[in-house]
C-alpha cells in the first residue's frame, strides 16, 4: 500500500460529522473514477444483514464495469475503516464487525483519528434506516474544496435512444435526494392495482424489494458489464429480453409504473441499439434503478420484523 497524496473528505451534514479517507494507491482505476466524479452527494444506506458497513449508490456509470485490480478475498477481514468502490455501483465504508465473507476491492481507508466519529456516524445512520426513516445525506468531495453535485448525463447517436436516456437521466435527478413518490404511495399502503391479497400491503412490499434490488445490480450490471467486455450485440439483446421485461412488469404492477415505461421502451428500441448505445441506455437504468432500491431499503419497515432475533448459534427453537 501507498500513499496517493489524494484525500477525500466523506460528510454527513444532517448529523454535524465529517471523516477523511486517503485513496492510497490501491485499485486505481477505480480511485481514478471515483476522484474524477467528486463532489457528489447521495442517500446513506446501512448494511441491513452484512453488519457495520455503510454504503449509498456513487452517480459514477464506471464502477458497474471497471476491473479491480487488487482484491480482499475476504471483506470480513479488511481494517475497520476501510473503503470500497463495489460493481454494484457503491461506496462502501466498513466501521466495525461483518459477518458476510465477500471478495471486496478497497481504494482507501479512514484516518485513524476520524474512527470514533465514523463508529458514531454508522450507529445514527443505522437509527435513520431501521427506524426513524429520517434520510441522512451524504456528500463526498476532495479535501479541502467545496461540495456540490451532480449526475452525468451520457449520450447516444440514435435520436430515440438519446431520448430515453434524457428522460432517464432527468427522473434519477428527480428521485436522487427526494423520496419517489411512487415508492413513498406504496410504503403508505396507496397501490392503485390493488396488489396485495386481502388488502395487505407488507407482501408487496418485500416483493417488490426482492425484484428491485437484483434488477439493478444483476440485470442492469450484468447486461452494462457484457456489453463492455465485448459479448456481440446479438447475444446483449437476447439477454436483455430475458431478464429485464417480467421484473419491470411485476414493479410496473405494484407502482413503479416509470420504470415499467421506461423498460417497455428500452426493449422497444433494442433491435436497432448498436454497442454504445445499448451502453448508454443500460448505464442510465441501472443507476436509475438502483437509485429506486436504495431509497426503497431506505423506507421499509425493518422494524416490523424486530421481535424477531437471531438465535445464538446452536439453538434451534424447538422443544424436545
Amino acid at each position: 500500500m501507498t500513499s496517493s497524496g489524494r484525500h477525500i473528505e466523506i460528510a454527513w451534514p444532517d448529523l454535524g460529522m465529517t471523516v477523511t479517507a486517503e485513496l492510497d494507491g490501491r485499485n486505481p482505476a477505480l480511485a481514478d473514477a471515483l476522484w474524477e466524479a467528486l463532489p457528489y452527494r447521495s442517500l446513506q444506506g446501512h448494511a441491513l444483514v452484512a453488519g457495520a458497513h455503510l454504503y449509498h449508490v456513487a452517480p459514477i456509470p464506471s464502477l458497474l464495469h471497471l476491473t479491480a485490480d487488487h482484491r480482499i478475498a475476504d471483506r470480513r477481514e479488511a481494517p475497520d475503516g476501510t473503503v470500497f468502490c463495489s460493481a454494484l455501483q457503491h461506496l462502501g465504508i466498513k466501521y466495525g464487525t461483518l459477518t458476510e465473507p465477500m471478495a471486496a476491492s478497497p481504494v482507501g481507508r479512514i484516518r485513524e483519528q476520524d474512527m470514533s466519529a465514523l463508529a458514531e456516524a454508522g450507529s445514527a445512520i443505522w437509527e435513520s434506516v431501521y427506524s426513524t426513516k429520517k434520510p441522512i445525506t451524504a456528500e463526498v468531495r476532495r479535501k479541502g474544496e467545496q461540495g456540490g453535485h451532480r449526475i452525468p448525463r451520457l449520450h447516444a447517436s440514435g435520436p430515440a435512444a438519446d431520448a430515453l436516456v434524457a428522460d432517464i437521466h432527468a427522473e434519477t435527478e428527480r428521485i436522487w435526494l427526494t423520496e419517489p413518490s411512487e415508492l413513498g404511495e406504496l410504503h403508505r399502503g396507496a397501490v392503485p392495482s390493488g396488489a396485495g391479497t386481502f388488502g395487505t400491503v407488507l407482501p408487496t412490499l418485500l416483493f417488490v424489494n426482492g425484484e428491485l434490488r437484483p434488477l439493478g445490480y444483476a440485470s442492469y450490471g450484468g447486461l452494462v458489464r457484457g456489453a463492455a467486455q465485448g459479448m456481440p450485440i446479438e447475444a446483449l439483446r437476447h439477454m436483455a429480453r430475458l431478464l429485464v421485461g417480467v421484473p419491470a412488469e411485476f414493479l410496473g404492477y405494484c407502482g413503479l409504473e416509470k420504470l415499467w415505461q421506461f423498460t417497455q421502451r428500452f426493449l422497444g428500441l433494442l433491435d436497432g441499439l448498436d454497442r454504445d448505445d445499448f451502453m448508454a441506455v443500460t448505464h442510465h437504468l441501472a443507476l436509475y434503478i438502483n437509485c429506486l432500491g436504495g431509497w426503497n431499503l431506505h423506507l421499509y419497515p425493518w422494524e416490523t420484523g424486530d421481535h424477531l432475533r437471531r438465535q445464538p448459534t446452536g439453538l434451534t427453537g424447538g422443544q424436545a
